[in-house]
């Protein structure tokens, strides 16, 4: 928009200029001709006054020697014809209606120049045209002389226009200088203006990619621009208050709800959990199913912390050492997968370190173990694998990849893809719907991402792809620095 409101704000200054300039130098040409032909106009009519007795008498004696004079005084040769186009006197010896132009009159017809013949005519010459600095021809004026209304004659005069061309000129530079002066201030102003412009647009642009990236304390200034840019700002205002507002009572309810009703739920296990001890061996199954309810429900009630948690806008950033987290998961699940006869294996590189927030690569690799054990089937086999470490060219970023792989039932690969959406479930039953959701919640924190592909021969991939930094990237920590090494920030 900037780019187009220049090139229209340029285009109408360059017009605008040209428009003016361009009539204002006819303008000078036309008025220097004017003042030029009113005042010849004038020395032809007076000649014209003093000739009528020597085109009568055909002595130009007197008559001659008043031109002579005129011409070596202005520079203007003048000579007065008869009814018959002869010379009656001129303003030196032997001058001629053919010396005057040397190019030859234009329109002539034999012998009897145009201009000469329209003065006999009756008619004066000279005042229909306008000199031109790309003309060299004199300017001719021709008078006619006249006796009881009847033409007898004719003066004519023929100035040189060297000088005329010359101002004329003069003073179109300067117009065109001065145009091009206004034209140069303008092209300079149209930064300023059009950022001044467009200055709240800026700012609603500023505020909506705010937003957008999550900074929902961003307001639109609203106190200057136009009126319809103030309505629109508080527009966006009163839309951003909505949406903050929305989010902040979505986010208590689930606080609340999921603190709710955890706490009933712990009260629960433990009363189930007591409840073994008077229980015998046919029932000992239904008491662990029972537990595992209540297991689960406490998982979702910590998946709707976990998200009330992810939108708060500060998160701790540490370095956590990727198969490490990898083997405390796996140990922290091992029971429960021992007791559904699962296998559940952890296998892969060792010693990669990743900057993470704080905690989300446990709780995002406890939703996948989960949801492995509990769709994976009886005798699963689960293995959570830790890859190399791929580094970008510069070698100071790249990535890294946890895959948990199960060989269950898998879904169809149409499937996969809605897997992360929030509350689907594939119609079999069980679960929130919650889990992938939240993992992918999880690692959006911190630039990670989650992809699901089918497992060979069967099952599901679930590939974790973790930002790789090197400890040593400016910023993250260099040598010498022990602030900045992963085992300074990495978990014992």
């Amino acid at each position: 928009m900037r780019r187009r409101l220049v090139t229209v704000y340029v285009t109408l200054l360059v017009a605008a200029c040209l428009a003016l300039a361009v009539p204002l130098c006819g303008n000078i040409a036309a008025r220097g001709t004017s003042d030029m032909l009113l005042d010849r106009m004038n020395d032809t009519a007076r000649f014209a006054g003093l000739a009528e007795p020597s085109v009568l008498t055909g002595n130009g004696g007197t008559l001659a020697g008043e031109l002579a004079a005129y011409e070596q005084v202005y520079g203007i040769a003048a000579l007065v014809v008869d009814r018959d186009g002869e010379v009656v006197a001129s303003s030196r010896s032997g001058l001629t209606l053919a010396d005057l132009e040397p190019d030859g009159w234009s329109g002539g017809d034999g012998d009897m120049p145009e201009p000469v013949r329209t003065a006999l005519a009756g008619n004066r010459v000279g005042g229909d045209h306008v000199v031109w600095p790309w003309q060299d021809r004199p300017l001719v004026v021709a008078e006619p002389i006249g006796r009881s209304g009847e033409v007898v004659g004719a003066a004519v005069t023929v100035s040189p226009t060297e000088s005329l061309r010359r101002a004329t000129l003069v003073q179109w530079g300067v117009t065109w200088l001065v145009a091009f002066a206004l034209m140069l201030a303008g092209i300079a102003a149209a930064g300023p203006l059009t950022r001044w412009i467009l200055r709240p647009i800026d700012d609603l642009d500023e505020a909506t990619r705010a937003v957008s990236g999550g900074s929902l304390d961003i307001r639109v200034p609203t106190a200057a621009g136009p009126e319809e840019l103030r309505r629109l700002g508080e527009s966006f205002n009163q839309m951003a208050d909505t949406i903050t507002s929305m989010l902040e009572s979505q986010r208590t309810f689930v606080a609340y709800a999921g603190h709710q009703v955890r706490n009933p739920l712990a009260a629960l296990r433990l009363r189930v959990d007591g409840l073994a001890r008077h229980l015998g061996p046919d029932a000992r199954q239904e008491h662990e199913l029972a537990l595992d309810e209540v297991d689960r429900l406490t998982r979702i009630c910590d998946s709707l912390l976990t998200l009330a948690r992810t939108e708060d806008a500060e998160h701790s950033m540490v370095w956590e050492d990727v198969r490490e987290v990898v083997e405390n998961r796996v140990a922290a699940w091992s029971p429960i997968a021992e007791r559904a006869r699962a296998e559940l294996l952890c296998e892969g590189r060792s010693g990669v370190s990743v900057r993470c927030v704080e905690g989300t690569l446990d709780q995002a690799l406890d939703a996948l173990i989960d949801n492995a054990l509990k769709f994976g089937g009886h005798g699963v086999r689960i293995v959570v694998r830790v890859g190399e470490p791929v580094w970008k060219v510069d070698g100071r970023e790249g990535h890294l990849d946890v895959h948990v792989v199960d060989d269950g039932p898998g879904l169809p690969e149409e499937q996969l893809d809605r897997a992360t959406e929030p509350f689907w479930r594939d119609g079999g039953g069980g679960g929130s719907g919650l889990g992938l959701s939240i993992v992918v919640t999880l690692l959006e924190l911190q630039g990670a991402s989650l992809s699901l592909r089918p497992a060979r021969p069967n099952g599901i991939d679930a590939r974790i792809r973790l930002r790789a930094i090197s400890p040593h990237e400016p910023g993250e920590g260099c040598e010498g620095d022990p602030e900045g090494t992963p085992e300074s920030h990495g978990r014992t």
